[in-house]
């Protein structure tokens, strides 16, 4: 079946920091030329969707602002609908995606966290144990294990999640990958089986999208390991070098 649209993780697979994952910029033009449409769907939360439009257009990549998904926008989209007012463990770059939502001067009624190593300090996570102790919402960005930075892997927020529902004996609402909601709204309603995920992350990337129907080819870039293809069930449609790679295969798909 031809491929309408396909889904690109950021962080890992186009790039690692500030550095360019081999030909993925020459392998997105390729991918734009096909009239394949494209979603750059993300988990990050160390920097607002803003910041994150201006350092992919710096690495010279061609994208417009609103082809960029983050489970941060999502988030913030959740709490507005919802008319909590959280608790932000997050960084402080990813601080003015939620400005018109957060409000100093009312009580808080929730707990946030994604990717914040600065807050991940006890009388931090005391403050947010308590809140949650006296019924406030834990709701996580998202849950990753494990990212890649230039320097090595390093420990993703769902580490201080899972220590926050063990204390405060609750359960987070999940909003980024691997979420099935997460995934839906990234389609914009294009059919499942109609589009491909492109991601380093077995579980939060491939599997999440194969759980909804969506096609799914791990990249052996950023957090890959070897072996990770084999953490989930089924397998990715395809395992290849990178982002580069994984065009070609869909490219090569659609001219059968």
């Amino acid at each position: 079946m031809p491929i309408k649209k396909v889904l690109i993780d950021l962080s890992g697979t186009l790039h690692i920091d500030n550095q360019v994952t081999g030909g993925a910029v020459e392998a997105l033009k390729r991918l734009r030329e096909s009239n394949i449409s494209v979603k750059f769907v993300t988990n990050t939360t160390k920097e607002s969707r803003r910041i994150l439009f201006n350092r992919l257009k710096s690495l010279g990549f061609e994208l417009e602002s609103n082809e960029i998904f983050t489970s941060l926008t999502a988030t913030r989209d959740f709490v507005k609908q919802n008319e909590l007012n959280p608790l932000l463990l997050v960084d402080e770059k990813a601080l003015e995606d939620f400005a018109d939502v957060v409000h100093s001067d009312k009580k808080q009624d929730s707990v946030v966290i994604g990717l914040a190593p600065n807050s991940f300090k006890y009388d931090v996570l005391n403050n947010a144990f308590r809140l949650l102790k006296s019924g406030g919402k834990l709701i996580a960005i998202h849950q990753a294990r494990y990212f890649k930075e230039k320097s090595g892997l390093s420990l993703g927020p769902g580490c201080f999640v899972k220590g926050l529902e063990y204390s405060a004996d609750c359960k987070a609402h999940t909003i980024g990958k691997p979420s099935e909601e997460f995934f839906l709204a990234a389609l914009e309603g294009t059919q499942p089986s109609e589009a491909v995920m492109i991601g380093d992350d077995a579980r939060d990337d491939v599997g999440g999208a194969q759980a909804i129907n969506i096609k799914g080819i791990l990249v052996k870039t950023g957090k890959y390991t070897p072996g990770d293809e084999s953490l989930i069930t089924p397998l990715p449609m395809a395992t290849v070098e990178n982002f580069s790679a994984a065009v070609d295969l869909i490219i090569q798909n659609n001219s059968i």
